[in-house]
């Protein structure tokens, strides 16, 4: 990757100081020539100026650059993009223009396009634009150079005046549709991301490793593209789901020009500069990914908003490098590093986990320093009266070591050293000491820059006489066959001087005295295959080359004995009860050389049960296994413990304890809620089964008022239905198991209450007879079944089937009004409460007492052509009728009329009378009552009637003419006008030859 420039602050380039170039724009043909650089919108142009420093134009904008001896420079352009000189009126001008795929120029990336405008910060506003810089510029480095010197002079009003005229030709001639596309979709996404990158900036930096950063704009590349805007990378298709295949890959290649240009991007980085360069530190700084954008850099967001890695190696430019340094920080110091030693070092950017490559490698080579410190010499030879010393020489830190000095004490021990050799070699005998002399010595190297730090003190011993008696040697650890022993060297013996060690042992009982079984320099030795519970004698003699010690005192060990073995399988001694027995075991046939020192026995419940508790542990060989439970296996193994340790168990014992009857259940509980009449219970088994499952269940109850028990449920459910219960009682019940043992003891009660049932049904009521018409009803409370009884209702009818209710209320009577007399009547009563009706009671049939009759009804006139009565008259009689009223339970005896003013006329048992003697054309009153032996009745309703006046004298009659068929009759006294028509009627009465009579009437 090529070197790129550091980034620079254009706003220094492009200060107000600079003044404007003057020189006038000469033709072709002249010996300078100005060369018109055209920088499309959204492009940005990178130039070098003469003092090293880069700066960068955006488009849209048209730099003249001028040439002094008339040669078109070099213009480096993205892969994908070439330049095109075009003669305009005598004037050069370099446009970019669209390049086959197979174009990949190379080199400094010169002018490219931006994929989209530039941030914020850097948008180019023509009344806010600094004046034109009038500078020069010293000739581009990299892949090829600019010979001659340009000067660049543009102006804002020249810039935006050409944009109509450039920009839409550029797009329209220089542009392939593809790009001119992606340009757009990645303007538009760059405008959409501006806000969401602000709060990035605001927000706190992350840590070193993630270093998140907004898009920045690097000399118009953004994330996904490289110099030439053109994508880079592979792009991985996947099929759209819900969306058309094309616009997919759309989607996935826009975003993988997006991310493979933002690794160009990142990968756009410089190399690291090292400076301070000392034998173990060096200072690295770098620049972030150049991001000159209109002549500006955002100082204030770049070095938060990018990662870095740096990668240094120390064996060889394309050697292995290691990661040293990973931050934000555009500075880092180095340190452990190696004198004088070549390194390379690369910096890599990164952002929102995307890196690019790393830089080219920036070499340097470490200072060289004095050596290193050397390692303690180390003693070669000794003898009584001299020392030899030999060391190795440290690393020289890049300048030749020119000599060692060694340095001692002089075997004073005061910490006072002074030099005893100086030199090249490597070894140094020290002469004339004494023996078992001590003395310190330490080591230092130098070189041209001076000596090193001295090595570690040691100490070294001259050889002596003969080491003195040492002590007793001491048992570290003692084993059934083994026994492990330390020792110390003699006292005054220097701590490095070879001594060595013979151990010797000797066994109790074997008669052969103390052999040995160890020599060397070693201070312990494990002596082995030895027998358990035996005691041993050792010794120790220490010697070197001067002779042996006296023999240390003897001591003696013993071997620890072995574990003992397996006891004998214990057994049953005596009746096994349900709750306990008692196990019986004997002793194992070998004790590991031991005595016992107690049995441990183990019990596990169940056939085949593995988890073991101990329940003994003692010296007698019998344990009583109580608190045991009914009907259940338990396993029993025994295992004994010596001072050898502990033997293996012995085999387990099986043993079933007999079964009992089972323990008492939990009393049963209520399932659902209580009903009136009947409950329902469920249970569960008891907590101890006696050892043999449950068969059978029991339940009993009794009312709570009295303890008269009854059986309810027997069998093997754990749930049972209790009905015929009375409605607002409390009952009490427990419960039994029973096993193939029998039955157990009861539960604890459980008092249960019914729910509430309407009242029970009430008795007859009692009638009372107040008068023939009026009754009072009472009746008694009823059970009321858990709950108050509201009110009652009393049926009251004449019917038995059809009677209505003539009362609802609390009371416990009634009074009834308005009866017949002689009157059978029919009742009843029922009890209500919150919970509902009770039945009602049995049917009351009862009798009114007799009472007068009762009222006589249908009195009406009897007309006279009904009468037969010969003595009739309708002028002096009244004849009446009307029917026979109610008796009242006593028979009527006669009737009572009354006509006016004179006495009741009594008459008997009849149902139509004739008034007589009456006065002619009177009206009367009539009225008539019924009389029984209780008294006499009411009177009927009052009817009037009038009797007709007296009949007329007879007239006169008279013959006024007559033929042989016919006669012609007259009668009256006067005129027919005279006489009154409407009241009166004449009867013609004619008699034949036959004396039969003929009646005619008329008026």
């Amino acid at each position: 990757m090529a070197e790129h420039p550091p980034l620079l602050d254009t706003t220094q380039i492009l200060s107000s100081d600079i003044s404007l170039l003057s020189a006038p724009i000469v033709s072709a043909d002249g010996t300078q020539q100005v060369i018109l650089v055209q920088v499309n919108p959204g492009e940005a142009f990178t130039i070098r100026r003469e003092d090293g420093q880069f700066q960068c134009i955006t488009g849209p904008a048209q730099v003249p650059m001028m040439s002094p001896n008339g040669s078109v420079p070099p213009i480096y352009v993205p892969p994908g993009y070439a330049p095109q000189v075009i003669e305009d009126n005598g004037v050069r001008r370099v446009v970019v223009v669209p390049q086959a795929p197979e174009f990949h120029p190379g080199g400094h990336t010169v002018i490219h396009r931006s994929p989209h405008p530039p941030l914020p910060g850097f948008i180019p506003v023509p009344t806010m634009m600094p004046p034109p810089p009038r500078h020069m510029y010293s000739p581009v480095t990299g892949a090829g150079d600019m010979a001659t010197q340009y000067m660049t002079q543009y102006q804002s009003s020249q810039v935006y005046g050409d944009v109509d005229a450039h920009s839409t030709h550029g797009r329209s001639n220089f542009r392939d549709e593809r790009s001119s596309k992606t340009y757009e979709r990645l303007q538009k996404k760059l405008k959409d991301r501006q806000g969401t990158q602000k709060d990035k900036m605001n927000s706190p930096p992350s840590s070193p490793q993630k270093c998140p950063s907004p898009i920045n704009e690097h000399n118009g590349l953004m994330k996904g593209q490289n110099a030439s805007g053109v994508n880079i990378g592979s792009a991985k298709n996947k099929s759209g789901r819900g969306k058309g295949g094309a616009q997919i890959d759309t989607e996935i290649e826009e975003k993988d020009e997006e991310t493979k240009a933002f690794e160009a991007l990142l990968s756009n980085i410089v190399k690291p500069v090292a400076s301070d360069i000392q034998a173990r530190t060096v200072v690295l700084t770098w620049s972030p990914p150049s991001s000159l954008i209109n002549g500006e850099t955002d100082e204030t967001t770049v070095p938060e908003l990018y990662g870095y890695e740096i990668l240094v190696s120390s064996t060889g430019k394309d050697g292995k490098y290691k990661s040293v340094y990973a931050g934000e920080e555009t500075s880092v110091t180095l340190n452990d590093l190696k004198p004088a030693t070549d390194y390379h070092a690369k910096v890599q950017a990164e952002y929102n986990s995307i890196k690019g490559t790393p830089s080219e490698a920036e070499t340097f080579t470490t200072l060289s320093c004095e050596p290193d410190i050397p390692n303690p010499p180390r003693i070669a030879n000794r003898t009584k009266n001299s020392l030899t010393l030999q060391w190795k020489a440290p690393s020289d830190n890049g300048s030749k070591i020119q000599s060692f000095i060694l340095e001692w004490d002089e075997g004073k021990g005061n910490g006072e050293f002074c030099q005893c050799y100086t030199g090249l070699q490597k070894q140094f005998k020290i002469t004339k000491l004494s023996p078992a002399m001590g003395c310190k010595f330490r080591l230092s190297a130098k070189n041209d820059y001076g000596p090193s730090g001295f090595s570690e003190e040691v100490l070294y011993y001259t050889s002596g006489c003969a080491p003195s008696m040492p002590a007793s040697p001491i048992l570290i650890k003692a084993g059934v066959t083994w026994l492990s022993l330390q020792w110390s060297k003699p006292s005054g013996t220097p701590s490095d001087e070879g001594i060595s060690y013979i151990l010797e042992m000797e066994e109790e009982t074997s008669g052969y005295g103390f052999k040995p079984k160890y020599d060397g320099e070693d201070l312990a030795y494990t002596v082995k295959n030895l027998r358990r519970s035996t005691k041993y004698k050792f010794k120790v003699i220490a010697y070197n080359s001067e002779g042996k010690s006296n023999p240390s005192e003897v001591v003696e060990f013993t071997t620890c004995p072995d574990k003992p073995g397996v006891p004998v399988k214990p057994s049953v001694k005596g009746k096994i009860h349900s709750h306990s027995f008692k196990i019986t075991w004997d002793p194992p046939k070998d004790n590991g050389g031991a005595a016992i020192n107690k049995y441990v026995v183990e019990m596990a419940e169940g056939s085949n049960g593995n988890k073991w508790d101990m329940i003994y542990s003692g010296a007698t060989r019998e344990h009583l296994c109580d608190r045991l439970n009914p009907g259940c296996f338990y396993r029993f193994r025994v295992y004994c413990i010596s001072d050898g340790g502990q033997s293996a168990v012995s085999e387990s014992l099986l043993v079933q304890t007999p079964a009992v009857p089972p323990g008492p259940c939990l009393p049963p509980r209520l399932q659902g809620r209580p009903k009136a009449k009947e409950i329902q219970l469920r249970w569960g088994p008891p907590l101890v089964n006696g050892g043999s499952p449950i068969s059978c269940y029991g339940v009993e109850m009794s009312p709570v008022e009295r303890d008269e028990p009854r059986e309810v449920y027997q069998g093997s459910e754990v749930e049972c239905t209790v009905s015929s219960l009375l409605p607002g009682k409390t009952y009490s019940f427990r419960l039994r198991a029973a096993n193939k043992m029998g039955f157990g003891p009861f539960s604890e009660k459980c008092d249960i209450t019914t729910a509430p049932g309407p009242p029970d049904q009430c008795k007859p009521p009692q009638v009372t007879w107040r008068s023939a018409t009026c009754a009072q009803v009472n009746w008694e409370v009823p059970l009321s079944n858990g709950t108050d009884v509201t009110e009652y209702r009393l049926e009251w009818g004449g019917v038995e089937g059809s009677m209505q209710i003539c009362y609802c209320g609390p009371g416990l009577s009634y009074e009834l009004k308005g009866l017949s007399p002689a009157t059978t009547y029919y009742c009843r009563v029922q009890a209500l409460s919150i919970v509902g009706a009770g039945p009602f009671s049995e049917v009351v049939a009862c009798v009114t007492p007799p009472s007068v009759p009762g009222i006589v009804t249908c009195l009406q006139e009897v007309s006279d052509d009904d009468i037969e009565n010969p003595n009739y008259s309708p002028s002096t009689c009244l004849a009446v009728s009307w029917e026979k009223p109610c008796d009242h339970g006593s028979e009527i005896l006669a009737y009572s009329i009354d006509f006016g003013d004179k006495q009741p006329l009594t008459v008997g048992k009849v149902t139509s009378y004739i008034l007589d003697n009456l006065q002619p054309d009177t009206t009367y009153r009539i009225r008539i009552q019924a009389l029984n032996s209780l008294g006499a009745g009411p009177f009927s309703h009052m009817i009037k009637l009038k009797t007709k006046p007296l009949p007329p004298d007879p007239p006169r009659l008279e013959c006024v003419a007559f033929s042989h068929q016919n006669l012609k009759l007259k009668w009256g006294e006067g005129t027919p006008k005279t006489l009154s028509t409407d009241s009166v009627q004449y009867h013609l009465q004619m008699e034949d030859k036959n004396g039969s009579p003929q009646n005619r009437e008329g008026k």
